[in-house]
């Protein structure tokens, strides 16, 4: 019987049982087997079955999760459980090996307990899921049943005295105790759950979390082994390969994680210091250490374990390389196992996947935390944000600059923070840890090795100092950068007409030089922080074995040396870190400091009428909304409204008339500077009625309207709000919500329904009446999306008039008893202003019976207003009806009367003019006019998704979205220079052999048992390979960076002139949004963030694989386990790339939002607060909140999913890499050393597998910008050369200024309908011609083919006998002019503006201006010629710059002049004059006039009327007049 359970040696009767049947060990030990047999037999028809009948419910829905009592205890149990029946199970082989025949009972129990262990988990999680309780009776009789029959065997063995000096006395008893602990966790869920043994089980109710479906975020509710390995992830992951990820799809936040949640934690904690010493500020650290610091702890302990467990690596290689040989023994002590390399190899591989388990544990405890944290600090920064003071806000304390980079920087950098912190204290310990292995391996000479690596971590932080600094200057830059190219791409059309491109992209050029200069120093000092990584390792070993060297005369035993190589690269890990963990410590005490300073600013006052906190978010909704059904009964039916939190409208009772809704007393308020700003104020206003506050600007007029609504700090007085209106809701002293609309325009990002809704119920009638109102409707009729279009910020820009009136729209809409509007007139034109003071104000509010406030400068409409309000300084100058002022203060009457004629003047001449607002909805229509062929606003790439997506089907899909880029690297790299290219692939090759060269020669030298003579030949290579391999470093750490740079700079030169010589009609069909996205956010990412991932990508690959090349060549056994593993991680990264980049799109895209909520908040408080909508507005930065951290959360966890395989897959690369050379061993193949070497480099693979597949995730996403600016290089140019030489067209052409059209056609795009159809015209030299025309009649279009700005396809236009298509396109329009419709000032000096080439002489630029009528404002300016012109010349009215822009015509002296509308944006009287000037300035000149208001072409010469691209009437304007039903003529008596 060669396989007997007991054995047969020879003369052992091993069944005999005369000593008593327990004293028989074999039978003890099949004893044992029972409780394993009974659990298999028992389970395993339970699982079939159920697993049968589940298959049709194969989704359990999780709310069915249900942790019973100690579920994490007993997990762990279980493991533990595993691993020293694992140990039992060596032991026992090992035993066994020593015997003469084979005895199973050694280690068959073992085995048996093994299957019965990972059952019972498995049975466990099956009832847990299905919530089946009864079933855990069977594990509970397992216990028991494996508890008594180990009790037994221990028991035998302590009479047997076989004591703790035993291995195998060691196990039992711990198995003893494990089963008892299981024992008690089994006895605990009966206890708790009821579920047998007594009468009424307990219900239990799934946590509130997994009852909610949206919550798809698991983490926390999913089983030990699931949390561990991230196996809830799976679906998502492989789900992204065949749709992308979206936001529904990562649902909503588990309660705990949520931003509301952790804020709460964190205010108890601030707000607790607060009670305890009122008079010191609370410390944020220490209430970030009270709400957060469990976790924290939880994840320093995680770290320290995993520290640990990462020495075992080296000392088990150490081991595997010692070969010894065991003795016999029945009882083996402990270490003797240990001596076992195949021991040694399974305890290696179990070590480094716990290792990696407990470290991705840990990083995923802290970014959980830091969300959690950034999340709270959020929600606290915006709560102060909310109750800001408006004086913080004017008096520049805190600026919106400042709040933004508090929620964009500040609470990031406290995140990542969070993030490092357990490395802090980890680090340390780690390498103390490390020093005192290297100590016992190598002796002294190891503390040199260690001292090289600490003394020279002090030169990394002083690197990561200088990176930073650098960066800030190169950010200074490129900030400027973008600033000159936003101003050439906004005034692109006038710098192509005028000829100066090339000028201000020389411009553009300089300052990307400075920038390029402090890009170098960043990536110098980057490649030397990379070179300094790569070369430390290198520097210590070499130190170490040559002092070895020197002490001990001879080099090292193999199993020190390759165990010391190992623990470097553990070293270098730490203390590379080490430099950016400091740093990130320093900034998190400045953000820190910041935070606090915000969060002890100065706050609104506190009166008896301002509601609470956070407490309001839940309830507010629901507040009003019992009573109001009753109340609006009587009101008009398109009135009934349901209230969002607005107190409900009243119905006017007659006594109540002379009611006052505010009543002011005695007021003294100030903005801050405790000098009163308003003082003496004694008002009332009457409910129900229009009231006019009316001064001259700066009287404190829009002050008071802030201080009534309690935004200014009150010294004195007191503000009264009537509150008689519904006593049933107004119990609590609240002001009403106020329908406020601020004098500067404040729209939200949202669609322009929801910015006039502002929150509250949609009800389409009054929604029109308010549009009507406030005549919206042409303008919502030019948007795109009618009013679904996004406006705002990040939206459509509307001009001045368009905004306001919005805004006023919402004070309209909005169901308040009382409307505050603060000067609605200031941007409206006259027509707008009585439209909207007649439909809106007097008859849909009066009818409303609101009371309104209005603040104004018109006025006429005093005769309209209830009572009046004249203020002068910051006081009231007078109080009362117009009756009342009329009788009472003769002389102010009198004053206003004088105002209202001169007002009445200009409200005739306004008549005349085409209004304001048509030339508003002109140049809306003409930014949309152009788009209309892409009708895609500011869809960024939806052109590239485009292309791809025609062919959509699944397989297709899942192709594109897992291929690598490879086009896009090569295209990068090619831009970079081949040379470049070239060094670097073979710097790198070069480098990573002479390392694996080093690591070779010290096998080959540590495992020489030779004497002194040799060494003295092994150690000088060994010093020649070291300082090569540091050499190699530095070149190429360089070479990569450099690359990188050189990649950028031709970039950003081709991609600048690509787009400045690119024809009009691309910037025309280009949102500047997306061509500005090229220059700031795709440049900065091929500047600094490909080049890093580059490098680092090819380090890590290049290490893998010759990790992988070095164990293949030592056993080539290795290669069979390899193909398995290598398709395994195929697949991991296939599907993880793929994820990656939607979660990373998904964080990006979400957290935009976020940060306009922040800044769109702080700059349109007042109104949030006048109409107590905080509440909304928090709710709305909850979510946003919410969304952003579940992105993030997810991004992260997916990560972890990613490390947690790549990690267990390089320890199954250890495994079989030590299984491989154990096995090789037995036959003596490769040299001990050899054998060292290779576990070595199997360990490091480990470390460096996931960063191969996280690199290539961010490059896939980094090359995408290459992509976008790729896209832009192959637009087409302009064709600048022209058919003639510049030599041949004479020095003074055009000298004449004769112009013959003949048989014009022209159109935009080769695509598209020609815009003028066979024109044919001749002008004479120096006649004035004008050219009419309805909107899109084509004349500008005309005006732009003069300077061959358009597609001429057909006909030609001669000036003085040269045909425009032949000349070079510079020389053409350097030598005409043209004055634009729109004013384009560039910011810089007068003097550059006018004249940029800098040709003419001072005496020229002041002729230019005086003709203009600038002479003497210019004059009067600091500087003279040399005064500031600040971007867009905001510093001048739009009259004065269209007057510069005529300015800079003027010094142009060429023969022809081409006015395109210029006096649109002038008044009449200074439009007058220009007339007279360019008359009589250009009498020798062809002018040619493009009319905007009709009356200016009266005197021309010749007029071309035009319809639809053709000419339709050509004469003389008199003869032109005659004609009664000419289209001339009736455009004549229209603008009359």
């Amino acid at each position: 019987m060669a396989l007997s359970f007991c054995g047969s040696d020879d003369g052992v009767n091993a069944y005999s049982v005369d000593k008593g049947v327990l004293n028989n060990g074999c039978f003890v030990d099949a004893l044992n087997l029972v409780p394993h047999v009974f659990l298999l037999f028992i389970t395993f028809p339970i699982l079939f079955i159920g697993w049968g009948s589940q298959s049709s419910k194969v989704q359990i829905h999780h709310n069915t999760w249900l942790h019973f009592p100690g579920h994490n205890l007993r997990w762990i149990l279980t493991f533990s459980l595993l691993f020293v029946h694992v140990c039992e199970f060596a032991e026992g082989i090992v035993s066994n090996k020593m015997m003469g025949t084979d005895h199973l009972h050694l280690y068959m129990p073992a085995f048996m307990g093994f299957v019965a262990a990972t059952t019972s988990v498995v049975y466990y999680h099956n009832i847990e899921t299905s919530n089946f309780p009864k079933l855990l009776l069977v594990l509970f009789i397992y216990w028991v049943l494996a508890f008594i029959t180990k009790s037994i065997k221990l028991w035998k063995y302590a009479e047997f005295k076989v004591g703790p000096q035993h291995l195998r006395f060691c196990i039992t008893a711990l198995l003893v105790l494990l089963y008892g602990l299981l024992m008690a966790v089994e006895i605990n869920v009966i206890r708790v759950r009821k579920y047998v043994f007594f009468t009424n089980p307990q219900k239990v109710k799934p946590p509130e979390d997994l009852q909610d479906l949206g919550v798809r975020f698991l983490q926390p509710f999913v089983n030990l082994l699931s949390k561990a390995t991230y196996w809830w992830m799976n679906p998502l992951i492989i789900g992204a390969h065949r749709r992308p990820i979206e936001l529904k799809k990562i649902g909503k936040l588990p309660i705990a994680m949520r931003a509301l949640t952790n804020y709460l934690r964190l205010k108890d904690a601030y707000e607790d210091q607060r009670v305890k010493d009122p008079n010191r500020a609370p410390s944020i650290w220490r209430s970030m250490y009270r709400a957060f610091g469990r976790p924290i702890l939880l994840s320093s302990t995680f770290r320290y374990l995993a520290d640990l467990l990462g020495f075992a690596g080296p000392l088990c290689i150490s081991g595997i390389s010692d070969k010894n040989t065991v003795g016999v023994f029945h009882f083996m002590s402990s270490t003797k196992l240990l001596q076992n390399t195949s021991v040694l190899a399974v305890l290696l591989f179990l070590a480094l996947i716990l290792q990696r388990t407990f470290l991705q544990a840990s990083y995923y405890v802290t970014i959980e935390t830091g969300i959690n944290l950034r999340g709270a600090l959020l929600a606290m920064i915006y709560n102060k944000i909310l109750r800001l003071s408006t004086s913080n806000m004017s008096m520049g304390e805190m600026t919106l600059g400042q709040i933004n980079n508090l929620v964009a920087i500040e609470t990031n950098q406290l995140m990542w923070f969070l993030f490092l912190c357990p490395n802090l204290w980890a680090m340390p310990v780690q390498i103390v840890m490390g020093v005192i292995l290297l100590y016992y391996l190598l002796g002294w000479s190891a503390l040199v090795g260690a001292s090289v690596i600490v003394l020279l971590a002090p030169i990394q932080y002083l690197i990561a100092t200088k990176l930073a600094d650098t960066q800030k200057s190169t950010l200074e830059h490129s900030t400027d950068r973008l600033k000159k190219t936003t101003e050439i791409l906004k005034g692109i059309k006038l710098l192509k007409l005028y000829a100066w491109e090339n000028i201000f992209c020389d411009s553009v050029e300089e300052t990307r030089g400075k920038e390029l200069t402090s890009l170098k120093t960043f990536a110098f000092y980057t490649s030397m922080s990379i070179f300094m990584n790569a070369a430390i390792p290198i520097a210590a070993v070499l130190a170490t074995f040559v002092m070895h060297h020197f002490i001990n005369g001879t080099g090292p035993k193999p199993s020190a040396a390759f165990a010391a190589l190992a623990l470097f690269h553990i070293l270098v890990t730490p203390l590379f870190l080490l430099s950016t963990v400091v740093r990130f410590a320093v900034k998190a005490v400045v953000s820190v400091q910041k935070l606090g300073e915000f969060l002890q600013s100065d706050e609104i006052g506190d009166d008896s009428w301002r509601n609470g906190d956070m407490s309001v978010t839940l309830e507010a909704g629901k507040k009003h909304l019992g009573v109001t059904k009753a109340i609006n009964r009587k009101q008009p039916m398109r009135y009934k409204m349901d209230n969002y939190e607005q107190p409900t409208r009243r119905q006017m009772r007659p006594t109540e008339t002379e009611d006052v809704a505010v009543k002011v007393s005695n007021g003294f308020f100030t903005w801050g500077s405790n000098l009163s700003t308003l003082s003496d104020i004694n008002i009332r206003i009457p409910t129900g009625q229009l009231t006019m506050i009316v001064g001259q600007v700066g009287c404190g007029k829009s002050s008071l309207l802030l201080a009534m609504l309690g935004e200014m700090q009150t010294i004195d007085g007191r503000v009264y709000w009537s509150n008689k209106s519904n006593p049933k809701i107004q119990k609590h002293k609240n002001r009403y919500s106020v329908a406020y609309a601020a004098q500067k325009s404040w729209l939200l990002n949202a669609t322009v329904e929801d910015n006039i809704t502002f929150g509250s119920p949609f009800s389409k009638q009054r929604y029109k009446a308010v549009i009507d109102a406030c005549s919206l409707q042409p303008d919502i009729d030019l948007l795109p999306f009618g009013d679904q279009t996004e406006i705002g910020e990040r939206g459509i820009n509307l001009s001045g008039g368009q905004r306001q009136r919005i805004c006023v729209a919402r004070a309209l809409y909005q169901n308040t008893n009382i409307v505050f509007l603060d000067d609605p007139f200031s941007a409206l034109d006259i027509h707008l202003s009585d439209h909207l003071m007649q439909e809106g104000i007097l008859k849909f509010l009066q009818d409303d019976k609101r009371t309104v406030v209005l603040v104004t400068h018109k006025l006429q409409y005093l005769i309209h207003a209830d009572w009046i309000i004249a203020m002068k300084d910051g006081s009231i100058l007078r109080e009362g009806t117009l009756k009342d002022i009329q009788t009472h203060d003769v002389e102010l009457y009198d004053h206003w009367k004088t105002l209202m004629n001169r007002q009445d003047q200009e409200l005739e001449k306004d008549i005349q003019q085409d209004s304001q607002t048509t030339l508003e909805r002109k140049t809306l229509r003409r930014a949309f006019y152009s788009r209309e062929t892409k009708n895609q606003i500011d869809d960024e790439d939806e052109e590239e998704e485009e292309e791809e997506e025609e062919d959509d089907n699944l397989s297709m899909t899942t192709n594109r979205r897992s291929k690598i880029p490879w086009k896009m690297c090569w295209c990068y790299l090619s831009s970079g220079g081949f040379f470049m290219v070239f060094l670097m692939v073979s710097s790198k090759l070069l480098k990573h052999s002479v390392i694996v060269a080093i690591d070779y020669w010290l096998a080959l030298w540590t495992s020489s048992k030779t004497n002194q003579s040799h060494d003295s030949y092994y150690l000088p290579v060994f010093i020649i390979l070291c300082a090569a391999g540091i050499t190699l470093c530095l070149i190429t750490s360089l070479t990569v960076e450099f690359l990188g740079l050189s990649a950028a700079t031709n970039l950003h030169h081709n991609l600048l002139n690509k787009i400045i010589h690119a024809p009009i009609r691309f910037f025309d069909i280009t949102p500047l949004g997306q061509i500005l996205n090229r220059f700031s956010a795709d440049t900065n990412i091929i500047d600094q963030h490909i080049p890093p991932t580059l490098e680092s990508l090819t380090r890590s690959t290049l290490l893998c694989l010759s990790a992988i090349g070095v164990i293949s060549s030592i056993t080539p056994i290795f290669l069979i386990a390899l193909v398995p593993l290598a398709i395994a991680f195929y697949f991991i990264q296939k599907y993880f790339r793929v994820a990656s980049k939607d979660l990373q799109d998904l964080d990006d895209s979400t957290q935009l939002p976020l940060l306009c909520h922040f800044s769109e908040t702080a700059e349109g408080l007042t109104t949030i607060r006048a109409f107590r909508h905080e509440a909304r507005f928090r709710q709305r930065m909850l979510e946003l909140t919410d969304t952003n951290n579940t992105a993030y959360l997810f991004l992260s966890a997916a990560n972890r999913w990613l490390e947690v395989r790549t990690d267990y897959l390089g320890a199954v690369i250890v495994l079989t890499a030590a299984g491989a050379s154990i096995w090789s061993l037995r036959y003596d193949l490769p040299s001990v050393g050899l054998v060292g070497l290779g576990l070595t480099y199997a360990l490091t693979v480990t470390n460096y597998l996931n960063w191969v597949v996280r690199n290539l995730a961010d490059l896939e996403v980094q090359m995408s910008a290459v992509k976008k600016v790729n896209s832009f290089l192959s637009t087409e140019s302009e064709n600048y050369e022209g058919s003639m030489d510049t030599s041949q067209v004479p020095e003074n052409w055009p000298h004449n200024g004769e112009i013959k059209i003949q048989d014009l056609c022209v159109r935009y795009d080769p695509m598209l309908k020609p815009v003028l159809k066979h024109v044919n015209a001749y002008i004479k030299p120096s006649q004035k011609v004008g050219i009419c025309g309805r909107t899109g009649s084509g004349k500008s279009s005309l005006s732009l083919a003069f300077f061959n700005m358009v597609d001429i396809f057909e006909g030609k236009i001669i000036i003085d006998g040269i045909d425009i298509c032949k000349l070079p396109l510079q020389t053409l329009r350097s030598r005409l002019s043209i004055i634009l419709q729109d004013p384009v000032l560039f910011s810089g000096s007068i003097r550059f503006n006018l004249d940029p080439e800098r040709t003419c002489t001072d005496d020229r630029l002041w002729e230019a201006l005086e003709i203009a009528q600038l002479k003497n404002m210019v004059k009067a300016l600091p500087g003279g010629l040399d005064a500031v012109v600040t971007e867009g010349g905001e510093n001048f009215s739009v009259g004065q710059r269209q007057l510069f822009c005529l300015a800079r015509a003027f010094v142009r002296k060429s023969s022809i002049l081409i006015m395109d509308e210029a006096t649109a944006s002038i008044d009449m009287a200074t439009e007058n004059i220009l007339q007279k000037v360019v008359m009589t300035a250009f009498a020798d000149r062809t002018v040619v006039t493009i009319a905007h208001r009709v009356h200016t072409i009266l005197t021309a010469d010749l007029v071309i009327v035009m319809k639809r691209g053709n000419i339709l009437e050509y004469d003389k304007p008199e003869t032109l007049l005659e004609q009664e039903d000419g289209m001339f003529a009736s455009f004549v008596k229209a603008d009359m």
